[in-house]
């Protein structure tokens, strides 16, 4: 702890060593626009809210392909693979990705399972990103429900200064030591058109194959025909195909776009279990029970804005989406590499119908803002879960919310605004709920900049914690439809110091503190024993809590070509867990975290030099033993990507060579993951395959 208080007391020396430098307002810079949270888009500068921006050279340099790519490397910001389910979910302050947003164009994206959480970050493509906003905190007036850690808006191409864009790419990448064309790594290829008719239409058409052919590992594949575990594949192999649509048409104030985007997607689960067989026509056989799981997703978003009544502006959306995932079973022979007795069952989908919408502007008075805003929800859910004698059962739920909520943004002086605001939200399964937001900041001199807000917001339960079942073999776990909405609180405040002098070196340097508490945490804890037989019964419940306080530091140095960023955070996180017989220690375990990158353009070569590290420090948590709750402690890890990108032939052909993960991370150690056996034992957590490589070809042309 000496050695983490040290670290900040000498960052924040730095800023004030830094913060002596000759302030400037005499060159303008172009601010960077934000659109999330706010009213309008506007600049960075007079944004309430701290918003985070992933640019797309940011992305073109790490040669991301989709979501999770690129978050391994933010602050505050884990990313969980699953090399057995071919998913790779979010987690922001230690909450898990049911707590944390992520919206396409201000529209929460669906899956298979809810509207805006729990997202795959691999099946999210970044073919036509222009940027990325992050909001951390509290957001449950602007965005509703589950809105509770965080907001991630993925901000999409909608015009271009070009006639024609066209932009063709090839991407070959190693997954660890393997690779081969066909058989082994991973094969990216895109392909984006877009056209601008005149300076009112524009469209743009793009497709996405990302195909992963997984990572044996110690692993001996698909026909491996030993019956000693080794069969199939340590990460599942994983072939998605994205599609994307879009026309807008601008004219004066008026703006309307479309929006289609489809996933399709494989992912191959191949049982290291091998069984053996006879019969009159084969003799002698060996096979395995395999499966496929089949994900496909459709997108629409109809949006709109321009002004009514000479004055308001409004701002519209209506979006249809469904996501759908089958698994298909089948027998694979191995001696012949066939398959048979394939069967496909619908395993789970979400079909949602969702609008939102805001008007502003209602004052000629520009010292006082109002924005009123609605949000309905009609989400149709269906899960095939498995009851007793293994009988499966679909469940099928409609769930609706009608949300209207208002916010005010008040410049009480040029320096000073303030902005409340109030969202009141009727729920068709759960009682009303209520979100409340304060937002302040004020401008100081010589550049500095300070934020403050309070929030409260809620997650409802998801459709699995509502109507979940898995009951077989002593196995006995249950949704719950008597769950309540989760609620919580925050508080954050900031401080930003913005630094240009004399020589043309940029500065910018951020202290940033927040708290969190929410209540009626939902759990899966133990409700009995069963009387007859003895099993234990699990269910999900409203029992658990959790507080979280963090302080962190980002920094970032402009010069010439030479762009640095370095952060680092404190975490300190509380979690009271229940199962009805035990429950866990309250005590705040903490967590240190740090990141930097750089990036270096040499102008003569037209080459540009970046690298991205980011450190997960130790952490924490209790996790349920035989007779009570252990702490289980997860081993500190490191991250290194590096790249090099250089264009060719009038920056028509681009090259970008790179590595991920240098510092070869594959698992770390977690302690107490044996304790269920009466002793704390030490396992893995898998966090990456290993040290890859990639190049990247991309050809653009522009008329």
């Amino acid at each position: 702890m000496k050695i983490k208080i040290t670290l900040f007391a000498a960052f924040l020396f730095c800023q004030i060593f830094f913060g002596q430098e000759k302030d400037s307002t005499a060159v303008n810079k172009l601010s960077e626009v934000v659109i999330t949270g706010q009213f309008e888009p506007q600049s960075i500068k007079k944004s309430v809210f701290n918003v985070r921006i992933i640019s797309n050279n940011d992305i073109q340099n790490l040669a991301a392909n989709n979501l999770a790519d690129v978050l391994n490397q933010y602050l505050n910001i884990t990313v969980s693979p699953s090399g057995t389910s071919g998913r790779s979910t979010v987690s922001l302050f230690g909450l898990d990705a049911q707590y944390f947003k992520i919206l396409v164009d201000n529209v929460p994206l669906i899956n298979e399972a809810g509207l805006g959480n729990n997202i795959d970050l691999s099946q999210i493509n970044l073919n036509d990103v222009d940027h990325i906003e992050i909001v951390e905190g509290s957001m449950g007036v602007s965005y509703g429900a589950n809105a509770v850690s965080g907001v991630l808006n993925i901000i999409t191409k909608k015009s271009s200064k070009y006639k024609w864009e066209i932009t063709a790419s090839v991407q070959e990448e190693t997954v660890n030591n393997e690779y081969s064309i066909f058989e082994e790594g991973r094969h990216i290829q895109s392909l984006k058109v877009s056209h601008t008719f005149n300076k009112n239409w524009f469209v743009s058409v793009g497709a996405n194959r990302n195909d992963f052919q997984g990572f044996l590992s110690d692993k001996n594949g698909v026909n491996y025909s030993e019956n000693d575990g080794t069969r199939g594949y340590r990460w599942l192999p994983k072939d998605q195909l994205n599609g994307t649509a879009l026309i807008a048409y601008q004219k004066n104030n008026f703006r309307i776009f479309y929006k289609f985007e489809f996933l399709d997607e494989n992912v191959d689960y191949y049982n290291s279990t091998v069984q053996s067989g006879f019969n009159s026509t084969l003799g002698s056989y060996r096979y395995a029970s395999d499966k496929r799981y089949l994900t496909n997703r459709y997108f629409h978003n109809l949006n709109a804005t321009g002004k009514m009544f000479s004055q308001l502006n409004y701002n519209v959306s209506l979006s249809h989406q469904k996501q759908e995932r089958n698994v298909e079973d089948f027998r694979y022979y191995l001696a012949t590499k066939t398959e048979a007795n394939n069967v496909t069952v619908k395993d789970q989908s979400m079909e949602v119908l969702y609008s939102t919408g805001t008007v502003n502007n209602f004052f000629s008075d520009k010292t006082i803002d109002l924005q009123l805003g609605y949000e309905f929800v009609n989400n149709k859910g269906y899960s095939l879960v498995q009851e007793a004698n293994n009988i499966l059962t679909p469940v099928r739920k409609t769930l609706e919310n009608y949300d209207f909520f208002a916010s005010s943004e008040i410049m009480a002086t040029e320096r000073f605004s303030v902005r409340p605001g109030l969202r009141f939200s009727a729920q068709s399964q759960f009682t009303n709920q209520y979100a409340s937001s304060l937002g302040l900041r004020y401008l100081f001199d010589k550049s500095i900049e300070l934020r403050a807000s309070y929030g409260n917001s809620f997650r409802t339960p998801t459709f699995d914690e509502l109507y979940s079942k898995q009951i077989f073999d002593g196995h006995f776990f249950t949704g719950n439809e008597n769950l309540i909405p989760e609620t919580s609180t925050s508080y954050e405040a900031s401080l930003k110091k913005s630094t240009l002098s004399g020589s043309g070196l940029q500065l910018s340097n951020t202290l940033a503190g927040s708290y969190l508490n929410v209540y009626d945490r939902i759990g899966m804890a133990l409700i009995r024993f069963n009387p007859d037989t003895g099993n234990p019964e699990y269910q999900y419940v409203n029992i658990s809590k959790y507080r979280m306080w963090n302080f962190s530091t980002m920094n970032q140095l402009k010069k010439d070509n030479l762009t640095f960023n370095f952060g680092a955070a404190l975490i300190g996180i509380s979690q009271e867990i229940k199962n009805q017989v035990f429950t866990s220690d309250d005590r705040f375990l903490y967590s240190f975290n740090l990141n930097a990158s750089f990036s270096y353009t040499i102008p003569k070569w037209k080459t540009i030099v970046s690298g991205y590290y980011k450190y997960n420090g130790k952490t924490q948590q209790f996790i349920e033993g035989a007779s009570s709750y252990i702490l289980s402690e997860v081993s500190p890890s490191n991250w290194l990507d590096a790249s090099i990108r250089q264009n060719f032939f009038k920056d028509h052909f681009e090259v970008t060579l790179g590595a991920r993960n240098i510092l070869d991370v594959t698992n770390v150690l977690q302690t107490g993951t044996g304790s269920a056996a009466g002793h704390a034992g030490t396992g893995e957590v898998m966090l990456a395959y290993g040290r890859s490589y990639f190049l990247k070809l991309a050809y653009n042309l522009n008329l």
